[in-house]
């Protein structure tokens, strides 16, 4: 989080540079340095300035052109040493209180830091300033936070419209080759039915630090969607996990048992038990890593047939560009397969390949747009015995959405998505839009 928010030191310095004004502009050398700063070479910058120190140390501006020079060129200590020097002559320099909180940030002196950026905060700093001064305190919080046990939550409402609440087929009849080739009409369950819906959900985690590498962690959360005539087709769910984490230097090693229950019509329809692995390895403050590894027991009360076990192994990576609306970019694959646990039903089991792509920008400090897509290869392992052919699904989904943040702890999101599964066996082919607004209370 530390080396993430410092990332945007470049930001925040033009941002309280604007302070200065045209005060450097009679100085040669602090115009040069100053231009140099402008031009993101801070080091340059540094380089002009720290050999006239000992004459110049002292003299407000040039100090203040020093700490941020040195600063942004990954010398904290030492501009903190010229800030004080600001700051010993006028108390009251903006710009200097506020270059020192982020120089205490850097070396870990968080309450400090916290300090200072409050102190700022009562001075008073441009509009454009205050967001990236509420963002270090924030920062500073959840380093905090990390250091103790903590719990979370949320509350949400969802309203909707589904095209296709129960993701069946649009054509109401279909030839069967087991029985030469025989129309048969399907029942209304079975063909692709329209409508609106709202739906509920809650959640809570909990992460618990046993050391400054070691945390344990769970979640539980749940989630009702309530259809406006089609009622057959309600859904309910709630999934919990529990597991460990090991923080080594730029690598997260996960570990988690995880639980799933579904249920349509108030019915269960399928239950999930599983344990996953991931190692995370965090190159810089803006580029990421990972790996995982999933084992999940399927079971269908009832259809005790389908029973499976599913494997599934991914990669994943994300970078956050440093541009205007400060976009991030994932992308990712992943593998597996779902093994069939009765015998003589190969046609239930299949083999499965995926990938991922999406992202985000950042419009302002309330807005972020988002979207993401996904497409997945399913082939099953033996011939369907009513469709004498080998089943082959490809499934395509598209999101696209909004989180507007209106005030804190809320969150309001608009949010699209498109799903299209393309199957050699018309039954499994299918189309589904669903649109819908929901507003979350986070805590």
């Amino acid at each position: 989080m530390r080396s993430a928010i410092c990332a945007k030191s470049t930001l925040f310095f033009f941002l309280v540079f604007a302070f200065v004004g045209n005060a450097l502009a009679a100085d040669p050398v602090l115009e040069n340095a100053k231009r140099f700063m402008a031009q993101k070479n801070p080091k340059a910058a540094y380089e002009l300035l720290v050999p006239l120190q000992s004459a110049r140390a002292g003299d407000p501006d040039y100090d203040f052109l020093l700490g941020l020079a040195a600063l942004d060129s990954g010398k904290a200590s030492e501009a903190v040493f010229a800030l004080e020097r600001v700051l010993a002559v006028n108390p009251n320099h903006t710009q200097a209180r506020a270059e020192i909180a982020r120089a205490y940030f850097v070396l870990g002196e968080r309450q400090t830091a916290k300090q200072e950026f409050e102190s700022v905060q009562k001075m008073g700093v441009p509009a454009g300033a205050e967001p990236m001064i509420q963002k270090f305190l924030d920062a500073i919080e959840q380093l905090a936070a990390s250091e103790r046990t903590q719990v979370r939550g949320y509350v949400e409402l969802t309203l909707g419209h589904d095209t296709n609440v129960n993701s069946a087929t649009s054509g109401s009849q279909v030839a069967i080759p087991a029985f030469g080739g025989a129309i048969f009409t399907l029942a209304d369950a079975g063909v692709k039915q329209e409508d609106n819906f709202g739906s509920a959900g809650a959640g809570i985690s909990v992460r618990h630090p046993l050391s400054k590498e070691l945390a344990l962690f769970g979640g539980l959360n749940l989630n009702k969607k309530i259809n406006d005539t089609q009622d057959r087709f309600d859904t309910g769910s709630w999934d919990g996990n529990a597991g460990i984490s090991l923080t080594r230097q730029k690598n997260v090693f996960t570990a988690a048992f995880q639980a799933n229950n579904f249920y349509v019509d108030n019915s269960r329809f399928r239950d999930a038990y599983g344990v996953t692995g991931q190692w995370q390895h965090n190159y810089d403050a803006r580029n990421q890593a990972s790996a995982y590894l999933q084992y999940t027991e399927l079971h269908y009360p009832g259809q005790e047939i389908r029973d499976a076990r599913r494997y599934v192994g991914g990669m994943a990576s994300a970078h956050a560009f440093a541009a205007k609306m400060s976009p991030v970019a994932y992308a990712g694959f992943y593998f597996g397969e779902e093994r069939e646990n009765a015998a003589g039903v190969p046609w239930l089991g299949h083999e499965l390949f995926g990938s991922r792509l999406g992202g985000q920008v950042t419009y302002n400090d309330k807005t972020t747009v988002f979207a993401n897509a996904s497409i997945e290869s399913r082939r099953y392992g033996g011939n369907e015995p009513f469709f004498l052919t080998t089943r082959k699904d490809t499934q395509y989904d598209l999101r696209i959405g909004v989180n507007y943040a209106p005030e804190k702890y809320w969150t309001v999101t608009p949010l699209v998505s498109f799903t299209h599964v393309d199957s050699n066996i018309q039954i499994n082919t299918f189309r589904r839009n669903v649109f819908s607004v929901t507003v979350r209370r986070s805590f």
